[in-house]
């Protein structure tokens, strides 16, 4: 069982940055696939980004829409998964999820593929 709690989000202008976390519990989470989704008013839930865990190394992947804005990272010390944000857009608002399961794979970015999700977390970018 893994629970995971978002946070970082806030109100910020267009062009400016946000970093967001997820603390997960569980004693397992250096061997799950982290990710966020996001969903806007109106929008179905949406997939952001995705890092995989391996003892050799650690792969990522991103929509095509945040490419080069924002960046998914992991502390397995701290059972946390970030997402530094720049460059925020208006469109980049919505409420941002975290999701983890076990396995390990960036081709895990569909919604029915998480077991597990955090309370989410509002992001507002001000244009």
């Amino acid at each position: 069982q893994v629970q995971l709690e978002d946070s970082g989000g806030g109100l910020v202008q267009a062009g400016g940055s946000l970093r967001l976390s997820c603390a997960a519990s569980g004693r397992t989470f250096s061997r799950y696939t982290m990710a966020w989704f996001r969903q806007a008013p109106g929008k179905e839930r949406e997939f952001v980004a995705v890092i995989s865990w391996s003892v050799i190394q650690i792969a990522t992947a991103y929509a095509d829409s945040v490419k080069g804005r924002f960046t998914i990272s992991r502390d397995n010390a701290k059972n946390t998964v970030y997402l530094q944000m720049n460059s925020l857009k208006s469109e980049d608002t919505a409420i941002y999820y975290c999701a983890a399961r076990s396995g390990s794979s960036t081709d895990y970015t569909g919604i029915n593929d998480y077991n597990y999700w955090g309370q989410g977390t509002q992001v507002t970018v001000s244009s």
